[in-house]
């Protein structure tokens, strides 16, 4: 039993698995190799690091997750009509649903999904996948401890 609780400063490592309103797993660690991270560096939103405050070895729970603490709402504004002749070559493979890398202003690489497509133009979402989802956030402790600095 660990005197250490989850908090600011801490290293957490937990089994989670991470659900659809209807159940659907989205990724899970379960059966795998354990995730490992520290309190606030940014690998989880804050509104999956918040429930766990306080939780200590060995502790479990499951989480609900508004859109808003998540990965946020949809945005419409991150849905974009490009014309369909931009994605000349790629052409044959156009499908919805489908994934593609868009550059970004930056010269980044973004992640599209193509919602639509019609006779001229293919509408591209760009909101994260699961934005506007509430999710449930299933976990196991398995160990805290002070974060070490390298």
């Amino acid at each position: 039993m660990s005197e250490y609780r989850i908090d600011e400063g801490m290293e957490v490592t937990l089994h989670f698995t991470l659900k659809l309103e209807d159940g659907t797993v989205v990724d899970s660690t379960q059966g795998k190799r354990p995730a490992t991270f520290q309190v606030g560096d940014g690998n989880l939103p804050p509104g999956f690091e918040s429930p766990l405050t306080g939780l200590t070895d060995g502790d479990s729970g499951s989480y609900t997750i508004a859109p808003e603490h998540a990965f946020g709402q949809h945005n419409p504004q991150n849905v974009q009509r490009i014309p369909r002749d931009s994605f000349e070559g790629a052409e044959a493979e156009l499908e919805e649903g489908l994934v593609m890398s868009f550059a970004d202003a930056a010269g980044g690489e973004v992640p599209g999904v193509i919602a639509e497509i019609d006779d001229k133009h293919v509408e591209v979402d760009f909101n994260h996948p699961l934005a506007g989802r509430t999710l449930t956030f299933e976990v196991e402790v398995i160990e805290v401890r002070p974060a070490t600095t390298h």
